[in-house]
């Protein structure tokens, strides 16, 4: 429906301006040979202004993609220069025994003025592109707000709970120590993963080595439960002071652990975590488990790929590949 609409607007206002300006002329009065070259100039310029508004613009109308936003415009002005020459100086030749351009017209002369006639089309769609994003803009940060308002709201009801359960864990703890050194190991780790998910910073963001703890701890829970057939390869390169957003990389590895093989020594599940100039690249590896599944929604992975989205738009970049055996996902972070 998005889509019709937008085509809509689009049909509408081509129809408004062509029809004012083939009104006038209509009015006017006009040759076939004027007709020729005005409906000839229009349909170049159309195909010019689609060109930079469904390629160029998108693709290359960002700070660190200057030259390419360079290129993609010359190469529209060649498009529009070498249309307009094969349907006026060639076709038009032919069918109509005429031409636009006098026979001593010199290339220089054709392209230097071909240029000028091509800037418009070249303004008129990055302004429709630019007020195109703006109102996205406008309607993706009154939903950002919306979403703000309710997951305050879902904190704050969420805070008493949480905060029981993790009071009763330490609780549980002191309790088990007598009983067995591994009971207690198992809740102390539980207790310590449930501190950090309440933990807070006004920018969503914490200290990189305090997520790598979480999973350490996340691995180390498991571990206890499946040991000691649990294999997992778990690596970290360039850990300093960085700062991600909280909870962002813990869903692969439950992934990778829910719905892979941790009893394999061949092949153990592989979590891989690399900083090299502010480009963070998190991996995870496992052979594929072909037992039968749970029926869980897959909750977690949804929701990363909306927090990615939302804390790092155009930041990020997540790649996943599937071949029947192995199942590896890779996260690209800019920091």
């Amino acid at each position: 429906m998005k889509t019709i609409k937008i085509i809509s607007i689009h049909i509408l206002c081509w129809v408004l301006v062509l029809g004012y300006f083939y009104g006038g002329a209509i009015i006017e009065g006009v040759t076939l040979r004027q007709s020729a070259f005005n409906i000839s100039m229009n349909f170049i310029q159309i195909v010019e202004f689609y060109i930079c508004y469904l390629l160029v613009y998108p693709s290359f109308l960002k700070k660190s993609k200057m030259l390419q936003l360079i290129g993609g415009i010359l190469f529209t002005i060649g498009i529009f220069i070498a249309l307009r020459y094969l349907i006026e100086e060639v076709l038009y030749l032919k069918w109509f025994g005429f031409h636009n351009y006098g026979d001593g017209t010199t290339a220089w002369h054709y392209i230097s003025d071909n240029i000028y006639w091509s800037l418009a089309f070249i303004v008129v769609p990055a302004a429709v592109y630019g007020i195109e994003q703006s109102f996205k803009s406008e309607q993706m940060n009154r939903k950002l707000k919306e979403e703000v308002v309710k997951a305050e709201l879902s904190f704050l009801k969420s805070q008493i709970n949480p905060h029981f359960l993790y009071n009763t864990l330490n609780y549980v703890y002191s309790l088990a120590i007598p009983v067995s050194d591994q009971l207690a190991n198992a809740v102390l780790r539980l207790s310590d993963l449930m501190r950090y998910t309440l933990n807070d910073s006004p920018d969503g963001k914490v200290s990189l080595d305090k997520e790598v703890e979480y999973l350490e701890s996340y691995v180390a829970l498991f571990k206890m439960r499946f040991e000691p057939k649990f294999y997992v390869d778990f690596t970290t390169e360039g850990i300093a002071d960085q700062k991600i957003a909280s909870l962002i990389l813990i869903p692969f590895v439950e992934n990778a652990f829910k719905h892979g093989v941790v009893n394999d020594e061949t092949q153990p599940v592989r979590i891989k975590l690399k900083i090299q100039n502010k480009r963070l690249s998190f991996e995870v590896s496992n052979k594929i488990s072909h037992a039968q599944k749970d029926h869980s929604s897959g909750v977690g992975m949804v929701n990363i790929h909306r927090r990615l989205d939302l804390i790092y738009p155009d930041k990020h970049e997540l790649l996943i590949s599937n071949n029947g055996n192995t199942y590896k996902s890779t996260l690209i972070l800019n920091l």
